[in-house]
């Protein structure tokens, strides 16, 4: 059926040399012209097939890749909306015993608090945030333990190099510093924490979280939510290009963190 097609049209329609590329004329339906017509047709037939694979190929790795993108950032947003709930519950209802109380502590806690929620809800919109952004909010959040645990508690930072420009997941590192209090105030009279962030050469940043606890309680949450949703949200953003470690040297808790400066 190609053959004859292929063969009809060019009689009809270009010239009656049905064997225009040999050097000389071949006969209608001779082995040798259908076995050249058909090849000829089968190359133009893979060529233009070939065409159209690479360009259904590239159509939907592109749709793919643009899904993938999607429901990374939809499951980054899902797990930011997982941050800081139980603290909320908590800070209110302390907020609620310093109303009673007529504590001089309850409006500090109020401006504090609304600076957190601010944060969380109208300043965070993306996948990154300023680091100086980040250790303000941070700071809030230790001030604000400090007046639930009667300032029970001690917090020192240290940053080594220019921060200004550097950014980070937002919300990320308070995941880290609530486990301190979290797991730090149990059965402790003091909660002492040192952080430090050292800007490295590399494009890269480290950062140290040291807390202390009381080796004598059980802690029967050792894989959280807190440490799932950092660790997923570590995974989605920079997949292999991180380290995070954790040890336990005595009654101190040891966090180390090295992630790309975004």
């Amino acid at each position: 059926m190609v053959y004859l097609v292929r063969t009809g049209l060019n009689y009809v329609l270009v010239t009656e040399e049905i064997w225009p590329e040999a050097e000389t004329p071949g006969n209608f339906m001779e082995l040798n012209h259908i076995i050249a017509v058909v090849l000829g047709e089968l190359y133009v037939i893979g060529f233009t097939t070939a065409i159209k694979i690479v360009i259904d190929w590239s159509i939907e790795k592109r749709l793919n890749e643009d899904l993938a993108k999607l429901q990374m950032s939809t499951e980054l947003k899902y797990l930011r909306t997982q941050i800081q709930p139980h603290f909320f519950f908590n800070t209110l209802n302390n907020l609620y015993a310093l109303t009673l109380s007529k504590s001089d502590n309850a409006p500090n806690l109020v401006l504090k608090l609304s600076d957190m929620m601010q944060y969380i809800l109208y300043e965070v919109k993306s996948s990154k945030a300023s680091l100086l952004q980040e250790i303000n909010h941070i700071n809030n959040f230790i001030d604000i333990e400090r007046i639930r645990f009667n300032d029970a508690v001690e917090a020192e930072m240290d940053i080594t190099g220019d921060i200004e420009e550097i950014c980070v997941p937002p919300l990320l590192l308070l995941s880290f510093v609530e486990n301190c209090f979290k797991h730090g105030m149990k059965q402790n009279d003091k909660l002492k924490i040192n952080m430090s962030f050292k800007v490295l050469n590399s494009g890269f940043i480290e950062i140290n979280i040291i807390n202390n606890f009381n080796p004598n309680v059980i802690n029967t949450e050792t894989n959280g939510i807190g440490n799932q949703n950092a660790k997923r949200r570590l995974n989605l953003l920079f997949a292999n290009n991180y380290v995070l470690e954790s040890t336990v040297e005595g009654n101190l808790y040891k966090l180390y963190l090295k992630i790309p400066t975004q």
